[in-house]
């Protein structure tokens, strides 16, 4: 493996454990409500976090350039304010990743939210525990599966994004050029070799991410 190779899977690392952390704190409050209300706003909602799904994500990569292009009005302003361009860079990467993967951390936690049920925060609540105390104490204890789903979902998400990545930041060596990247050029260049050894660690990766949170699935029903 090359020198600009492990340069692509650090960053690949890097960017996934950032996103991972990120997305944590956001899908939290947002499955939360998902899961416990159902005002007219919960559908439309609802469907913008999983329309990543479904969307090719060069659609997104597109879309999320155009906005974040120095041509655009959001590129502009931050030139305006002094602040470093997002198109290209491992900060415009970070957004990209953080929109792609969000349905990834939001649907385990929801599922996981839902499957709990009112019943033991009424009783908590009967017992004088404030919303904050239920949430930390009971809600996130009982639903540690889906917060390891969640984050093990999130991560390997973002280890294999290769449209939003293309699109969104190019191939910069040391800022953009990840591991998808890396493996899409080594191709293209005839390096089959290299080519092979950054997909098997891919592979490999993503079979013990899914194994993994199986076992702990299937581990967590067998204690309960």
């Amino acid at each position: 493996m090359s020198l600009d190779d492990l340069q692509a899977v650090w960053l690949t690392l890097k960017l996934a454990g950032l996103v991972t952390l990120i997305l944590m704190g956001l899908a939290l409050p947002l499955a939360w409500w998902l899961a416990q209300n159902q005002t007219r706003w919960r559908a439309p909602v609802e469907a913008l976090v999983t329309l990543p799904l479904v969307l090719p994500p060069t659609v997104l990569g597109f879309y999320l350039l155009m906005v974040l292009s120095p041509q655009s009005s959001v590129g502009q302003g931050l030139h305006a304010l002094g602040l470093p361009q997002l198109a290209f860079s491992f900060e415009g990467l970070v957004l990209g990743s953080l929109c792609y993967s969000l349905p990834f951390a939001v649907q385990p936690l929801k599922a996981g939210f839902a499957q709990l049920g009112r019943e033991p925060l009424e009783a908590a609540q009967l017992l004088g525990a404030n919303r904050w105390q239920q949430f930390f104490r009971i809600v996130l204890p009982a639903t540690r599966p889906a917060l390891l789903t969640a984050a093990t979902m999130s991560f390997a998400h973002t280890l294999g994004e290769f449209g939003v990545v293309l699109m969104l930041g190019g191939s910069v060596p040391g800022e953009t050029r990840v591991l998808s990247i890396a493996l899409y050029q080594q191709v293209e260049q005839g390096n089959l070799a290299a080519a092979h050894t950054l997909a098997l660690g891919m592979l490999l990766f993503a079979f013990a991410a899914m194994w993994g949170v199986g076992h702990w699935g299937r581990k967590n029903t067998a204690d309960r």
